[in-house]
């Protein structure tokens, strides 16, 4: 089996899972930690259509945070807010769907790509952290716009690092797709 076969057979979910599961307790990432990569694993869940594979990733994102809390990590998060991770993840998934119709990969395509890439992990910023102003109850005494400016910070490593990791996964599929013309010795479009 080639690679691009087994891009298409049920093996593809384990590279999602597998990322997920490797970067999802440590949300930031550090030295010694990658970013989480929910939001491209969704992304990509979309973007090869796998229906049943958002339910699956949404049980297993919760899963992780239940075990990680259970092993010591901060549940600071974990609110009534958290429940709007679903439409958080699933904005995702949407963008990854309707990016997958863009079938040349081209640089226009790319661009437009990234773009929306970039509004869905905006506006999923926007659903995760306004769901938890309003519902946390830990910011009663703060104003939205207090709220807002402290959160701020946040937005560049939030969308940087989905960023990276959707390119290069993308880039990764732009290789595959290739790679039958540069076997053959054909000039790639």
């Amino acid at each position: 089996m080639n690679i691009k076969q087994w891009l298409k057979a049920e093996y593809l979910p384990i590279p999602l899972i597998a990322l997920m599961v490797l970067t999802r307790f440590h949300h930031f990432g550090d030295v010694l930690h990658l970013p989480d990569a929910s939001l491209a694993v969704f992304f990509f869940a979309g973007f090869y259509r796998k229906k049943a594979l958002l339910g699956f990733l949404l049980v297993l994102a919760g899963l992780i945070d239940f075990v990680a809390i259970e092993n010591g990590t901060s549940g600071w998060c974990v609110s009534p807010a958290y429940i709007f991770l679903i439409p958080t993840y699933a904005v995702m998934w949407v963008a990854g769907r309707y990016c997958a119709t863009f079938k040349a990969m081209n640089p226009a395509e790319m661009t437009k790509t990234v773009g929306l890439l970039t509004l869905a992990t905006s506006t999923a910023f926007a659903i995760s952290n306004g769901s938890f102003y309003l519902l946390s109850g830990r910011f009663e005494e703060l104003s939205f716009f207090s709220y807002f400016s402290r959160v701020a910070q946040y937005y560049p490593s939030y969308v940087g690092a989905d960023l990276i990791y959707a390119v290069t996964g993308l880039a990764i599929v732009k290789l595959i797709k290739l790679l039958p013309e540069l076997q053959s010795g054909h000039k790639a479009v």
